[in-house]
């Protein structure tokens, strides 16, 4: 799916908004999933949806041009009520204004469902909610990948940087490729139906920004090397529904080595996994979640037990998930 990134007309793919005319009382609430980020080997250029954690945004019609938030729940006030450095508000206001629909007045609600600083995508979650509603209530029919320069507006807001890796799967479902950021260009990846998450979110604090600031900015050839076959061997073993050939090309020797001293016991959580058969172990995102692949549901749950008991024995608390790749991506609810 090739994004051409052009602006779309004020009446391309539009309907009247909900309710006629976009009175009050025109509303919708819309469901974002969490993403999993880099999938070790692919740092930000693969990502995949799980069905849960994720965020929820309420957005109604209002009679006053403008975006407002009237509420956030489940952030313990550490998000941002002022339109203009919200990620939702400001990614929706960049697409209105795209389609010439500046006109239009919408009030926010934002509904953490997950844990920020988690390494799961939060922001994009979110971002991914507000945009999808606001698409929902103009009856954009457009395809979605029109919202994912908007979407990568408030990665840039929430961490300095505008990757997709988090906000494409969230955006479209499934398991993504980002193959480039100038043109963007996204490839929606197949893979093993069977193949299941287990997520691990220990409460520890690694903040996205920091967590960038320490990755190399210069690599030998060697390593790189080593990068580039496991990326295509991962993406291949997608391809060819090989869960083998996917579990021995998730290894990362660039970032992983550096990031993975911020999480507690990260390498013993590893060899944990391992052992009860996971396909493969590696952080999610920044961190400090970490995830396994498994061939099966109860595999996950048993790795999600084990790991929470042993971050419960050093004192760390933590939240667990088990979930299949998600492929439908946000939801009306």
């Amino acid at each position: 799916m090739e994004n051409n990134i052009q602006d779309l007309k004020p009446t391309q793919h539009l309907a009247p908004p909900l309710g006629g005319g976009g009175g009050v009382g025109s509303s919708v609430s819309v469901f974002a999933p969490a993403t999993v980020a880099n999938v070790v080997c692919g740092f930000d250029v693969l990502g995949f949806a799980v069905n849960a954690p994720g965020d929820e945004v309420v957005m109604r019609v209002t009679n006053k041009p403008g975006i407002t938030i009237s509420k956030i729940t489940g952030d313990d006030g550490r998000l941002p009520m002022d339109p203009a450095k919200n990620t939702v508000s400001v990614s929706v206001k960049h697409y209105l204004e795209s389609i010439g629909r500046t006109d239009l007045g919408l009030d926010i609600e934002l509904h953490k469902k997950m844990p920020i600083g988690s390494g799961l995508g939060s922001s994009s979650a979110s971002t991914v909610a507000g945009l999808f509603a606001a698409k929902t209530l103009l009856g954009d029919t457009s395809d979605p990948i029109h919202q994912l320069p908007f979407a990568m507006k408030g990665e840039e807001m929430a961490c300095g940087h505008g990757h997709a890796d988090n906000v494409a799967p969230a955006l479209f479902g499934g398991f993504v490729l980002i193959r480039s950021y100038e043109p963007l260009d996204v490839v929606r990846l197949p893979h093993p139906k069977d193949l299941y998450c287990a997520i691990v979110f220990p409460d520890v604090d690694v903040p996205t920004r920091e967590a960038r600031q320490i990755i190399r900015t210069k690599i030998n050839m060697k390593d790189a090397v080593t990068q580039w076959g496991n990326i295509a061997g991962l993406v291949s073993g997608l391809f060819m529904n090989d869960i083998d050939l996917i579990g021995r090309s998730m290894q990362d020797v660039l970032v992983e080595p550096v990031r993975s001293m911020l999480i507690p016991d990260f390498y013993k959580m590893r060899d944990m996994a391992m052992e009860l058969g996971a396909v493969s172990f590696g952080i999610s995102g920044s961190g400090p979640s970490v995830f396994a692949f498994t061939r099966d549901e109860a595999t996950a749950h048993a790795i999600t037990q084990k790991l929470q008991q042993h971050l419960t024995g050093i004192k760390i608390g933590s939240n667990g998930y088990v979930s299949p790749i998600n492929d439908a991506g946000p939801r009306v609810v």
